[in-house]
């Protein structure tokens, strides 16, 4: 036995809950393989269930098997907690729903509270781990991917579905993963959430975030498509990890995290002078912002007008942030940047890296779906400079590529 599996069966999970929700599905009868798989590895489990689930099987196996009450309705008159959508949502540490139906999973992603399960789920401020299970043309409808891709862009973990023969004799991808996987699944978003937990705790992360505007008159400018939301993802989840968070924001149209400072800025100068004002107390800078390249060498005073002759703007280069932090860097500051690329994307993040002398630089392929700008989602590869080889990682949500950024914070601090 691997030592890995060996702590699976050991007391390495002890203490931790975990919430298991059951949809209607014919594979609800492998949800009880779910629980006791969790339930050896030493997770408590408390179990809710739909109306349809119930069909399948009975909550009292759950109950039997858990030792807990089933809820299925929150106003059940022998439910013992009329509020357990909230308490029972709020005291786990891991949301795991096998199977998922295709209903469930579009109720979630709409964000529809109609029952114990989904009120559960907007109620919740723990991890989720989803494993749909349905008929092969349910799954591949345009409507379920796209549900599908709005709960990766929340920040839901996927088991993939296996392919093999359905119950109504149809074969192909749909079938509920195999127990033990989404256990696995489970486990691992709990080591996870272990190993970040105040990994981060001493650390004073410098962050920008958003679009640089510089003005061409009183009325014009030039930007970008920035939201922000890579930058803010970067600082909600340095703070969640117990980082003194700043950010230095340009223009954004993304919510702005909890518990973190937030300096505001316009053009690419003032941001700069932001930065530098902050950079001497922080103890890593990251540089998400998608600062303008060029600026108009001189500001119109007044609007230009509309004329019928060619306009021709003279641009000059803005400072370059990031170098001139990475120039005059001290006392172990550790420098990320990012390279939004179109072609030629590890190269060019590459020649980045090397070029400012950083410590890793985060590459983006704007030309993928799910990619870039103002998406919720993104394709990351990480490039750094102790490894040889870039790691490029699936699509994933901004939150989650945010902790695999802080992941390197950590490797490279405890490298040293």
């Amino acid at each position: 036995m691997s030592s890995e599996r060996a702590n699976d069966s050991g007391l390495e999970f002890e203490g931790k809950c975990v919430a298991l929700g059951v949809s209607g599905g014919i594979a609800a009868y492998k949800a009880v393989e779910v629980l006791r798989g969790l339930q050896r590895a030493g997770c408590t489990v408390r179990v809710g269930m739909t109306r349809r689930a119930c069909e399948f099987v009975t909550p009292l196996t759950f109950r039997a098997l858990s030792g807990a009450h089933v809820v299925v309705d929150d106003y059940a008159p022998d439910n013992p907690d009329p509020i357990a959508h909230i308490t029972f949502s709020q005291t786990v540490e891991l949301f795991v729903v096998a199977p998922a139906t295709a209903n469930i999973i579009a109720k979630f992603a709409g964000g529809i509270a109609d029952d114990f399960l989904t009120s559960t789920y907007l109620a919740s401020n723990a991890p989720v781990l989803v494993a749909p299970a349905m008929n092969t043309t349910m799954l591949m409808h345009p409507a379920t991917r796209r549900n599908l891709a709005r709960l990766r862009a929340d920040g839901v973990r996927i088991v993939e579905p296996e392919a093999g023969e359905m119950a109504c004799g149809t074969i192909g991808p749909g079938r509920l993963p195999d127990p033990q996987l989404i256990v696995s699944a489970a486990l691992e978003i709990l080591r996870e959430r272990e190993r970040r937990a105040s990994d981060l705790a001493g650390e004073r992360v410098l962050i920008t975030a958003g679009a640089t505007r510089e003005e061409i008159d009183p009325v014009r400018f030039i930007s970008n498509h920035s939201s922000g939301r890579m930058g803010f993802a970067l600082a909600e989840a340095a703070r969640a990890r117990g980082a003194e968070v700043t950010v230095v924001a340009g223009v954004t149209n993304a919510p702005v995290p909890a518990g973190v400072r937030l300096l505001r800025t316009s053009s690419a100068e003032e941001m700069r002078d932001a930065v530098i004002r902050e950079v001497n107390g922080a103890t890593v800078f990251i540089a998400a912002a998608a600062v303008a390249d060029y600026r108009p060498a001189a500001r119109a005073e007044s609007k230009i007008k509309k004329s019928k002759f060619t306009l021709t703007l003279a641009l000059e280069p803005t400072p370059d942030i990031l170098a001139e932090v990475s120039r005059s860097r001290r006392n172990g500051l550790l420098v990320f940047g990012f390279a939004a690329e179109t072609d030629e994307v590890v190269s060019n993040a590459r020649a980045k890296l090397h070029a400012k002398d950083l410590d890793a630089v985060v590459a983006n392929d704007l030309t993928q779906a799910g990619a870039g700008f103002d998406a919720e989602t993104n394709i990351i590869t990480l490039l750094t400079r102790d490894r040889e080889q870039p790691t490029t990682l699936p699509l994933m949500s901004k939150l989650d590529a945010a902790g695999r950024i802080l992941d390197e914070v950590v490797r490279l601090r405890r490298k040293g």
